[in-house]
């Protein structure tokens, strides 16, 4: 009940939170469906979470649009900045895999790009231009008519396959807007506690209950994918 409590509170452009795994990063990410994002839920994010407010894209559309890892431009641009090559990202201690940072941007439109209106423009209208049922090449083209980059909204890309080989939170929130039916991009922002670190999964959980906010565990999100996948024969 919990669980489909969550996914229509993503329909209805609800915010939830989502912890991750008790051995992995510790942590609990409020999330959103992208394309319901607004500067009243960026502000939200500001002063709730207080983390960095990130948006994911899947693996296959960042690749089929040219939304690279930025860890892969960073290494292509080694030769010119060997500095690049030795702060490569190694050794992330949570993490097996590569950084799942993408690049940053901001709408066209957006001033200075950090306001909560303007990010809240350029994730809605990002969300709305990568997942049009249109020739890549057209998507390609109008990405480039409405973003520029660098800019103040930081792209994730998930994992090739969600869920199977990196189990963050870039998977797991996308994983949600999947499962929701919505266009699979979230908006995440990590919550933070007053102590200075990352706030306590029991904390989390008070804080949700008293703000009427879904809470879902990754050990959960896993298993309803695994079997959304089998039972759609979803391949992402």
């Amino acid at each position: 009940m919990e669980f489909e409590k969550a996914l229509e509170d993503i329909r209805n452009g609800k915010p939830i939170l989502v912890y991750d795994f008790d051995d992995r990063e510790r942590e609990s990410d409020l999330t959103v469906a992208s394309e319901f994002i607004t500067p009243e839920i960026l502000k939200m994010m500001r002063h709730e979470a207080g983390g960095l407010v990130c948006t994911t894209t899947p693996y296959r559309v960042a690749k089929d649009i040219g939304l690279p890892f930025m860890s892969d431009v960073f290494w292509d641009d080694c030769e010119k900045y060997p500095l690049l090559r030795a702060m490569a990202p190694t050794d992330i201690p949570y993490d097996n895999t590569k950084s799942s940072f993408g690049i940053t941007i901001n709408h066209r439109d957006t001033y200075t790009g950090i306001t909560d209106h303007d990010r809240a423009m350029t994730i809605k209208a990002y969300a709305e231009t990568i997942f049009q049922d249109r020739p890549l090449e057209e998507i390609r083209k109008e990405m480039g008519e409405r973003f520029r980059a660098p800019g103040h909204v930081h792209l994730l890309n998930t994992s090739e396959r969600i869920l199977k080989t990196r189990h963050g939170h870039t998977e797991l929130c996308t994983a949600m807007m999947y499962m929701a039916g919505v266009k699979p991009s979230a908006t995440i922002c990590e919550m933070m506690g007053d102590d200075g670190g990352s706030m306590k999964k029991e904390d989390v959980a008070r804080y949700a209950a008293e703000h009427g906010i879904t809470m879902i565990e990754g050990t959960r999100v896993i298993e309803e994918w695994n079997r959304f996948q089998e039972r759609n024969h979803l391949d992402v």
